[in-house]
């Protein structure tokens, strides 16, 4: 048995394609729900997040999407994140190997699991919900409603 630990769930010639198929499968899930979901937000703490997703109330709550194992266990920025949503998920591809997440120094238990794909995602493990400052969720509400505006615009006018 190979272990996971040096083995990746795809090759890095594909993780583009893993990062992209699972994001949209997360934006999709999102929608479904009636939330409005957004990608590579900006934070007022300098860092980017993958999804950002707010619901009719503003209820905020971010994925980080990973496409392998080596892009897991790199990431040692996703708690900066935390004080910005209410609900906190990592999400996956199918061919990740889940046992990560139960490990002992893995992930608390407040955090979320999201597996998709392209068409779909689901929640395989449900995120703790922890309150926002008011403060901050109306800052990355506005910082959310600038770049979707910015986006359109651009797309509008055909800049990049």
């Amino acid at each position: 048995m190979e272990d996971i630990a040096t083995t990746p769930c795809s090759t890095d010639a594909v993780r583009p394609v893993v990062t992209d198929s699972v994001t949209r499968g997360v934006l999709r899930f999102f929608m479904d729900l009636g939330f409005a979901p957004m990608t590579e937000i900006p934070l007022t703490n300098g860092r980017r997040v993958d999804v950002l997703a707010l619901d009719r109330r503003g209820k905020a709550v971010i994925v980080e999407v990973k496409s392998s194992v080596a892009d897991y266990r790199a990431d040692r920025k996703w708690t900066e994140y935390l004080d910005y949503c209410e609900e906190f998920y990592f999400a996956v591809d199918a061919s990740f190997p889940r046992e990560l997440f139960d490990e002992s120094d893995s992930l608390p238990e407040t955090v979320g699991v999201i597996v998709a794909d392209s068409y779909g995602a689901d929640i395989l493990r449900p995120a703790a919900v922890r309150p926002v400052n008011a403060a901050r969720r109306k800052t990355l509400t506005l910082r959310m409603a600038r770049a979707g505006a910015q986006r359109l615009s651009s797309q509008m006018i055909g800049r990049p």
